[in-house]
């Protein structure tokens, strides 16, 4: 069974940057498509940013586009998510996922995740 754990999170004021990091227990992490997903309080998890095997391909939600930047170190069978000029409505937990391809996690994007389980995040929180 794969585990992720999420870290880097912390409080920051409006404006400011943080860096999530997310490390892998997996063989080949290389060949796996990563995400990265976020709860805000009282609501439903959303996806934020996918990053293909290849690291061809990103996708982002639209409410993130020019401000997260989502990569990967495969040598380090981590993924990444720089996070800059944060916004209060970023506040929220965020996890990561990992998947076979890359088209999960643009229906994730498209219809909302469907995960049964998530791991413990790490809390971002975005002060004004």
């Amino acid at each position: 069974q794969v585990q992720l754990v999420e870290s880097g999170g912390g409080l920051v004021q409006a404006g400011g940057s943080l860096k999530l990091s997310c490390a892998a227990s997996v063989r080949t992490f290389s060949s796996y498509a990563l995400g990265w997903f976020r709860q805000a309080p009282g609501k439903e998890h959303e996806f934020v940013a996918a990053i293909s095997s290849n690291a061809y391909s990103t996708y982002y939600t639209n409410s993130v586009k020019g401000r997260f930047t989502i990569s990967r170190d495969d040598a380090k069978n981590t993924v990444y998510l720089q996070m800059n000029s944060l916004k209060p409505e970023d506040t929220a937990v965020y996890y990561c996922k990992i998947e076979d391809h890359f088209a999960p996690f643009l229906t994730a994007a498209a219809r909302g995740p469907t995960y049964d389980s998530w791991g413990q995040g790490t809390q971002v929180i975005v002060s004004s």
